[in-house]
């Protein structure tokens, strides 16, 4: 009987798919179990996964080989190499192992079957994914230090294109003669980045802020047709590239004006105003959190019961009437007092999420009071309850039997 045969193909980038396919990798498989008489009798294809970055327990063609090999439904795993498991020297050389312990051979086209009949075998297997690994550093080396120079070159690295800017071929070709991308000014959208630049820097606005103001003013997004949300806006405060300034990872270009967007001083202003505010911020958090353990000790200290204070009583279970988004507990100021320091008290309230994220896709209120629907919810489950107690289990039980026997009958 010939022996079932399992495949597996990767390619860690999705460059090197043709066609939706591996046909290399594929096509060698095919002919090496054809010259062995094995039966292929299941395929698995990992398309732009890194087998270096990615763990074998978060890649579902392991994870789906491993349980077919529990279940005996193969006997052979056929790689076109054995890289192609992965490429870590902390874990590969284990998976390949618990394959054959559990009576699969793994096999390669290139570099035949690896056993563990020895420990010359073990040691083998583990120094060839630690050469594996070894290349994979290197090539990443490579390819930063590539796409620094790129960077310092003033040219596009690739990636998404920020707000502000578009992407056009000027001629450029790479290596294997396909016309590369270029970086520039797109006029259409400069107004709404300066507009976003400006409101941070005069008026000090955060991304919020910022958003509203930007939706009254009816500026949209040009590219989704929709508002400006606040995260899109603070992550966009935060890029150097408005400053004519190309980056990738920790090296920096020389400022190209032909990409200069907002000027370098008016970015560093706000740059230190955000991260004033960013330790404003968790200064309060970390007081509120020391606030909140000593509360917790004192009460752990006198044996006091679990305090249940400010406790919704649906959190998690509730949604907007209005948009059907979901809508969590949280809590606030009791008042608006414009002296906060004599308003400390918080109490209990429900946030729509759709409402404080996208404020134009609901019409309903962003919050409410926790009490005022915990109660009324409380007296719907206590009139529920109050007609349970007035139930005849008895009557509703041979009312159950007599039914049960009409059906038999």
């Amino acid at each position: 009987m010939a022996k079932r045969v399992c495949c597996l193909y990767r390619v860690s980038t999705l460059g090197q798919v043709e066609k939706d396919d591996i046909p290399m990798q594929k096509q060698r498989c095919h002919e090496f179990a054809a010259q062995q008489g094995w039966e292929i009798v299941s395929e698995f294809a990992e398309k732009g996964v890194s087998g270096f970055k990615v763990s074998a327990k978060d890649r579902d063609a392991i994870q789906e080989i491993q349980r077919e090999a529990a279940l005996g439904r193969f006997d052979v795993l056929l790689v076109f190499m054995f890289d192609r498991l992965g490429r870590r020297e902390d874990e590969t050389p284990f998976v390949v192992e618990w394959f054959v312990k559990n009576g699969i051979e793994v096999w390669s086209c290139i570099e035949g079957q690896q056993r563990f009949d020895t420990h010359v075998d073990k040691l083998m297997n583990y120094i060839r994914y630690w050469q594996a690994s070894g290349e994979s550093i290197k090539t990443s080396i490579r390819t930063k230090t590539r796409l620094s120079q790129i960077v310092q070159e003033g040219k596009f690295r690739g990636g998404n294109c920020p707000y502000g800017y578009q992407l056009v071929k000027k001629g450029r070709k790479g290596k294997r003669n396909k016309e590369l991308y270029d970086i520039e000014v797109n006029p259409d959208e400069v107004a709404a980045v300066r507009r976003m630049f400006d409101l941070a820097d005069r008026l000090g606005y955060g991304g919020r802020k910022i958003a509203t103001v930007m939706q009254e003013e009816g500026l949209i997004n040009e590219r989704t047709g929709e508002h400006f949300h606040y995260a899109t806006i603070q992550n966009m405060l935060k890029n150097i590239l408005y400053t004519g300034v190309l980056r990738s990872g920790e090296t920096q270009s020389e400022v190209f004006p032909e990409l200069q967007i907002v000027a370098p001083e008016q970015f560093n202003r706000i740059q230190e105003m955000r991260k004033q505010r960013a330790a404003v911020h968790s200064q309060k958090w970390d007081a509120a959190k020391k606030q909140r353990a000593l509360e917790d000790r004192e009460e752990q200290a006198y044996h006091l019961p679990m305090r249940n204070e400010g406790r919704a009583l649906l959190s998690g279970n509730v949604f907007c009437g209005h948009c059907g988004g979901r809508i969590f507990a949280s809590t606030g100021r009791k008042s608006h007092h414009k002296d906060r320091s004599k308003d400390t008290e918080r109490i209990p309230i429900y946030k729509c999420y759709t409402r404080s994220q996208y404020k134009e896709r609901c019409d309903g209120a962003a919050t409410y009071r926790a009490k005022r629907i915990d109660d009324a919810i409380e007296v719907l489950l206590r009139d529920i309850f109050r007609k349970t107690k007035v139930v005849d289990y008895q009557t509703m039980l041979d009312s159950q039997i007599r039914s049960g026997a009409e059906e038999c009958r």
